[in-house]
């Protein structure tokens, strides 16, 4: 099934009428929305929920009001991760979103639903799936030139950048759901002008803004995914921080690639957007630069709707900004689009040699740079490699993260015709 899987339908129409206190019109989580996330309240059981509004809606417990299809995907919803519904592939999900933008679009559900309401405020948010691997790329080749320029100034972009989608196996038991804390690593690091290196604390910690994309229905050990199904095997998106020691990553990273400097935190946001909420917001991927290769066939597929018109922000508050009552900075903003491969290809190129992909595997894009002044997506491309420091509203400065600074990622999709929706935030604090 290719992308045009997911096309637009009556759950995205802007006059839809939503009866849920505050959620018509919500900037974030509009009816048109329904993402999916896990959480618990008190003592309770975690199970799967819709965000809508400034309130969470019970899946399994509206099961029962739901036709035989969706019904059958709200059970496979009562459970402590979204493991279970993902697997079973876009039809149910689809289904289910459906059924729910009924129930919350006809006033007379409303005695029905209601009960299963909850204010987002009295909710404990998890991880929603049960990661079983996890696979960083390095998609956002505006990062992966800036980075490239800071240490190979005359051939930023290594010979295979072009060509395969360039990723690493990175450490799925360190992933946390927002909001949250991040201590600060510590590692080796060398100084260029040192004889040997050193052991201690992360001098040089950096976010890193990139989009998750989660895995919902898995292929066989041995059976590649091709790239024109390889949407349908995505569950949906969230944002993703995949924090960044660069210090310590400058020492360890050769000749095997991210170690240390990568496996100790990376953050996600707990909602869950689907493909289909996406439907309105598809936009061509970029064009390649004149003289590039074309994919190779296996990588080769309709890119005239490929991406996702996704805008993604940062910002960061520091402990001072917060005393003082400061609203958080805004360091950059960017689009999604801004990936040198799709998300149909990295789903392609990670199973093309037989890998089995399952139910909540997370993909990150890699750092997604704009391309513009004010779109670079880490502080290693703000400060220039720490030469230039950023100067704040109240007159600090950084080059990297210092102890107690809050970083918060946000991205919202909106296209005239449409109700704008959003992913959520993804926020953690730098601890010592």
């Amino acid at each position: 099934m290719p992308h045009t899987f997911f096309q637009t339908d009556f759950t995205h129409d802007p006059a839809a009428e939503c009866w849920v206190s505050g959620a018509q019109g919500h900037a974030t989580f509009p009816v048109q929305n329904l993402p999916l996330g896990i959480f618990s309240v008190g003592d309770g059981p975690r199970r799967a929920g819709m965000a809508i509004g400034d309130h969470v809606l019970d899946v399994p417990a509206v099961a029962p009001l739901l036709g035989e299809d969706a019904q059958a995907a709200a059970r496979l919803a009562d459970a402590p991760t979204l493991n279970a519904l993902a697997a079973a592939g876009p039809h149910p999900m689809r289904a289910l979103r459906c059924a729910v933008f009924n129930l919350l679009t006809n006033e007379p559900n409303r005695p029905d639903v209601e009960p299963h309401l909850y204010p987002a405020a009295d909710c404990t948010l998890h991880v929603p799936f049960a990661v079983g691997d996890y696979t960083d790329f390095y998609t956002g080749i505006h990062h992966a030139t800036n980075i490239g320029s800071l240490f190979r100034p005359d051939n930023p972009l290594l010979p295979n950048y072009k060509y395969v989608p360039i990723g690493y196996h990175g450490r799925s038991s360190s992933i946390r759901v927002s909001p949250t804390q991040v201590k600060r690593p510590s590692g080796q690091t060398k100084a260029p002008d040192a004889d040997a290196p050193a052991f201690g604390p992360s001098k040089r910690l950096d976010y890193e803004l990139e989009m998750a994309i989660w895995i919902g229905e898995g292929n066989a050990l041995g059976e590649p995914i091709p790239v024109g199904e390889a949407e349908c095997h995505i569950a949906g998106i969230s944002i993703l921080n995949d924090w960044s020691a660069r210090d310590i990553q400058a020492w360890e990273y050769q000749p095997l690639g991210p170690f240390l400097a990568k496996n100790f935190h990376s953050t996600v946001s707990p909602w869950v957007v689907t493909l289909d909420a996406l439907a309105p917001f598809r936009v061509a991927q970029p064009a390649r630069p004149e003289g590039d290769p074309a994919p190779m066939d296996y990588l080769a597929h309709d890119v005239s709707a490929a991406a996702f018109g996704i805008t993604m922000e940062v910002y960061i508050s520091t402990s001072r900004m917060r005393e003082a009552g400061d609203e958080p900075h805004r360091l950059s903003s960017g689009p999604m689009s801004a990936m040198y491969w799709t998300a149909a290809q990295l789903v392609a190129h990670h199973s093309v040699g037989g890998c089995n992909m399952q139910a909540g595997d997370l993909l990150g894009t890699g750092t997604l740079t704009s391309g513009e002044a004010g779109g670079e997506g880490s502080l290693i491309e703000l400060s220039q490699g720490g030469k230039a420091p950023i100067t704040l509203p109240n007159g600090e400065t950084r080059t990297f993260l210092e102890d107690g600074d809050e970083v918060i990622m946000t991205a919202f999709a909106e296209r005239e015709g449409f109700a704008r929706i959003g992913l959520g935030e993804c926020r953690a604090t730098i601890v010592g």
